[in-house]
This record gives structure tokens, C-alpha cells and sequence, in this order.
């Protein structure tokens, strides 16, 4: 397992988006040391919920399970691709 990127000012409805074409599991990680799993709806709920401050997602990691996976994660936050 690898980590994909510091998590920081992304659009929370694209990237949960991102989320839902991911096939393996996607871990956000916290500055804490909380780790919660994307994939589930709940966690997505207390995660984001957690860290959204004003608007905006305050740091956080992500780490994948799917090298697949980190590829869909990375194009999104190089080039802003959402692939069907």
C-alpha cells in the first residue's frame, strides 16, 4: 500500500466521484493517524465531515490497495480526469 497524495482543497462531490470508480480500497489518512476506508459511505460521511473546515478538505493523505487505483487518483489531481 502506497500513499497517492497529500489530500488538500479538492472539490468534495468530484472526488467522491473519483472514489466510486476506484475497484480496490482507498484509506484517507489523517494528520492524527486516523485511517478510514473511502469505499464505505459511512466512513466518507465522518471522514469528510472531519476534515472539511469552511468549505475546503484540510490535509490528509490517501493510500490505495489497486495500483489501478493510484493511476485514476493521480491523473485527477495532475490533470483533473474523471474517467468513466
Amino acid at each position: 500500500m502506497s500513499t497517492v497524495w497529500s489530500l488538500s482543497n479538492v472539490d468534495v462531490n468530484e472526488f467522491l466521484a473519483i472514489i466510486d470508480k476506484c475497484q480496490g480500497n482507498i484509506y484517507l489518512v489523517t494528520e492524527e493517524g486516523d485511517k478510514l476506508n473511502l469505499k464505505s459511505k459511512l466512513c466518507q460521511l465522518v471522514g469528510l465531515n472531519k476534515l472539511i473546515e469552511g468549505g475546503i478538505v484540510s490535509n490528509a493523505t490517501l493510500q490505495c490497495d489497486n495500483i489501478k487505483d493510484e493511476e485514476i487518483l493521480v491523473k485527477y489531481k495532475l490533470y483533473k480526469v474523471i474517467e468513466d
